[in-house]
């Protein structure tokens, strides 16, 4: 028996890729972001969802309930195991701020042993959203779960799935509104799409 996962990237807030938004808790999603949510939503409706656990920042949270309002599942989880990356001082500050600092650069080069400023590495991400994984794997074999995150959060899950590095996370996308699915059995884990966009 098999149970799988739905890692969805929560969709776009405004101004996407030009500040790091991090643990910035109002950030919601921008115009385009609600479209995107609604064209997810309208895109899972085929597949099977028994429950829907999200990151507690207000644009995962958003983007998880267009996607229960759209199947009917009101209920969500709050997991802190699907939060962004802690990127302390860091978090809203423009990329191009950004760029100048030397402890920016060197987590961008080496993600597995670099600390954010907030002092989380993906090594530390990949241990927690791993632990809820198989916490879950272990209470709802069989079901298939909808976990609403952010793309650092589902590289690092993807990296373990395959076995890689996390500092490999750089070399594949995971687009804002994208859905990639794992699959957990007794026998081990993998992927069955990656970076599935609507």
């Amino acid at each position: 028996m098999t149970t799988t996962f739905l890692l969805v990237r929560h969709a776009a807030h405004d101004n996407l890729g030009s500040y790091l938004a991090g643990r910035t808790m109002d950030v919601s999603l921008g115009s385009d972001g609600r479209q995107q949510a609604v064209r997810l939503a309208e895109r899972l409706t085929t597949d099977k969802v028994d429950a829907i656990h999200t990151s507690p920042r207000k644009r995962a949270q958003e983007t998880a309930r267009a996607i229960g309002a759209a199947r009917g599942l009101f209920r969500m989880e709050i997991e802190e195991a699907l939060d962004e990356v802690d990127f302390g001082r860091w978090a809203g500050e423009s990329f191009r701020t950004l760029d100048s600092d030397p402890l920016w650069r060197r987590w961008n080069a080496v993600r597995s042993f670099a600390r954010t400023a907030g002092g989380e590495t993906m090594l530390d991400v990949e241990k927690r959203v791993m632990e809820l994984i198989e916490t879950l794997e272990e209470k709802r074999r069989g079901d298939t779960i909808l976990l609403v995150s952010h793309a650092e959060v589902i590289k690092a899950a993807v990296c373990h799935v395959l076995g890689i590095s996390t500092n490999a996370s750089e070399s594949f996308e995971i687009a804002p509104a994208s859905v990639s699915t794992i699959v957990v059995g007794e026998w081990g884990a993998k992927i069955l799409n990656l970076n599935e966009r609507v």
